[in-house]
């Protein structure tokens, strides 16, 4: 049988309506940073959203070329995730201007995928699709402690659930944590061009760290 990640591990992809406190291990991913509007036609994160896509499936498919991955098993390509914040910007208004973003776009690799066998298939990519896949890099990411939560609905609706995620935390002496190394975090469960806006499922995730007792 085929592993896919949201079956295997539902807690992480599969959370529910309601607010939780998660901790998150290391994972690896690939990835691509850039700044800008997401929405932007032809714009820098599309342009990273099909780089990553296109080194996904290079390595998911690496089986079947003479470049043999150790302790390689069959997997279903993972879920588009991203990290996102602004530059001097701790708290939600981040999701306000979206010319000010700056992200990382991600698919998570099982932990089987080294370094090199990302630049393998980089260099195997961009000899096969005649593009350049140069900014798509290896990228390990300890997240730790969390709040989460299902999000759906419209990408623009978000701050409804970030609020009902903040009064979670408020209640359970907890505070956000977007601070040095720490971001917002999104994992796309629908693909926006093909499922209805007001259906889409979003993961939505928040650092957090335990309120101060005096």
């Amino acid at each position: 049988m085929v592993f896919d990640f949201k079956k295997e591990f539902k807690k992480f992809y599969r959370p529910s309506q309601n607010p939780e406190i998660i901790e998150i291990p290391k994972t690896n991913f690939i990835a691509v940073r850039g700044k800008g509007n997401p929405n932007e036609k032809g714009g820098e994160y599309q342009k990273a959203v099909e780089m990553l896509y296109g080194v996904a499936y290079t390595l998911k498919m690496s089986y079947k070329t003479e470049y043999q991955i150790k302790d390689f098993f069959e997997y279903v390509v993972p879920p588009l995730e991203g990290l996102w914040w602004q530059e001097n910007e701790k708290s939600e208004n981040y999701l306000l201007n979206k010319e000010l973003f700056n992200w990382i776009s991600l698919i998570r690799v099982p932990d089987f995928v080294k370094r090199k066998d990302v630049e393998w298939a980089i260099n195997r990519a961009t000899e096969k699709k005649k593009k350049d896949f140069s900014k798509v890099e290896f990228f390990s990411y300890v997240e730790g402690f969390c709040v989460q939560c299902m999000h759906i609905g419209s990408y623009d609706n978000e701050p409804e659930t970030i609020q009902k995620m903040n009064d979670f935390l408020q209640k359970n002496s907890y505070n956000l944590d977007l601070a040095g190394k720490r971001y917002h975090h999104e994992i796309y469960l629908n693909d926006p061009r093909k499922t209805d806006t007001n259906k889409l499922k979003t993961i939505i995730r928040q650092p957090i760290k335990k309120q101060k007792s005096f």
